[in-house]
């Protein structure tokens, strides 16, 4: 069973009618609907919109939160963009789910298909996630992807030259395994060099803690798949457990990782992640009994129907988490190795908000994921907006 926080937070979850048991995906609360899905929660106008009532910690509560504005569409009519990464000439490339990588020039105002990754099988939650950059791309050229094959989620690389129009990927890791829900698949470098990735426990919650299993993980490894000798665990890509499905991954500017995770039905997450701990699942949601300092409770919770946090990052000493069935942005002021009360923005304007990236200008650039099959299609969706963070 899960071990709950307080009985306020069991009086929460009956307020909410939500119910006890396993949801259908990754994405929110209800096992009545997809997870995420916003016909399970009421519509809530930017007025409405409410803190994150789970925040607990209280450092950095102080701290006023900066204007969050929307500045500039740079691209419409993508179809389900799930990352947004930036290149070093400060052009940027966006994943689409269904395989299709496209770019975005520098200043540009529209996205060009550059190329389809081969192998990728889009279903359910699957396809092509996550991309991360090569910290030395301007020596190697090289892109990370993570995807959804017909046997499993894999990690692959492949290299970038300005006549690409057919990729190329080398394996670099395969064999997570894969659902139609709870995939997880954000990528990032940390400053250490090494490559992380968000892996979903694939439905099977037994795999958050089986030491084994590399899914219900975070994994870190060398840019060719191969394990860090200072790994927590001999000859294991495991950095940390008991992930039910993190999607989000985002350094400080100290090298500390912060990462959102998709609660069941009572909680979603921010966990600052470190070295061979593990953060609960399956049997912690939310802030709960550590039995004695096992498990890793996150710094900021929120119920369900808020928030279904994807993708995250950083800006300055702010932490900005994109909501998909809370349809909102959060920004959370960043105190070393606390995190403050997370304010909202953004609520419903644009529907569900999936991939959130920091912009060499300082700005953000966010991605809609309202064709993703649990949003209302919009007029010009999915589309990429450039918002400021400043004031």
């Amino acid at each position: 069973m899960l071990r709950l926080a307080t009985t306020s937070a069991i009086a929460a979850v009956a307020v909410l009618g939500l119910t006890a048991c396993g949801s259908s995906s990754d994405d929110a609360a209800d096992t009545t609907a997809s997870d995420g899905d916003v016909t399970s929660m009421a519509a809530t106008t930017a007025a409405e919109a409410p803190s994150a009532s789970g925040s607990t910690t209280g450092a950095g509560d102080a701290a006023q939160p900066r204007a969050v504005s929307v500045r500039s569409t740079i691209a419409t009519g993508l179809n389900t963009p799930w990352s947004i990464v930036f290149l070093p000439d400060d052009s940027a490339l966006v994943s689409e789910r269904g395989g299709v990588i496209k770019r975005i020039a520098k200043n540009g105002r529209r996205a060009t298909t550059l190329a389809r990754v081969p192998g990728v099988v889009e279903g359910g939650e699957g396809g092509l996630l996550g991309l991360a950059v090569s910290p030395t791309y301007a020596k190697d050229r090289l892109v990370y992807a993570y995807l959804t094959t017909s046997r499993d989620n894999r990690i692959v690389r492949f290299r970038l030259t300005a006549s690409t129009r057919r990729i190329q990927p080398r394996t670099v890791l395969t064999g997570l395994e894969s659902a139609q829900i709870h995939n997880g698949g954000r990528l990032a470098f940390g400053p250490d060099g090494k490559l992380y990735a968000t892996v979903g426990d694939a439905g099977n919650t037994s795999a958050s803690q089986d030491r084994g299993s590399q899914n219900g993980k975070i994994l870190r490894m060398n840019p060719t798949g191969s394990v860090p000798s200072d790994n927590p665990i001999e000859g294991s890509r495991v950095w940390s457990l008991g992930h039910r499905n993190p999607q989000g991954l985002a350094f400080d500017r100290s090298g500390r990782l912060w990462a959102p995770e998709f609660g069941q039905n009572t909680f979603d997450e921010v966990n600052l992640i470190e070295k061979g701990k593990n953060y609960g699942w399956p049997e912690i949601e939310g802030r709960g009994d550590t039995d004695g300092g096992r498990y890793t409770n996150p710094q900021v919770t929120w119920r369900t129907s808020e928030s279904s946090p994807s993708g995250a990052a950083i800006v300055g000493s702010r932490l900005y988490v994109a909501g998909l069935g809370g349809e909102r942005l959060w920004t959370i002021p960043l105190r070393g190795a606390r995190a403050g009360k997370a304010t909202a923005s953004l609520v419903g304007r644009y529907g569900r908000i999936r991939a959130v990236t920091a912009a060499p200008d300082g700005s953000l650039w966010i991605g809609t994921s309202n064709r993703d099959g649990r949003g209302e299609v919009r007029s010009g969706d999915d589309r990429i907006l450039r918002v400021s963070v400043g004031g």
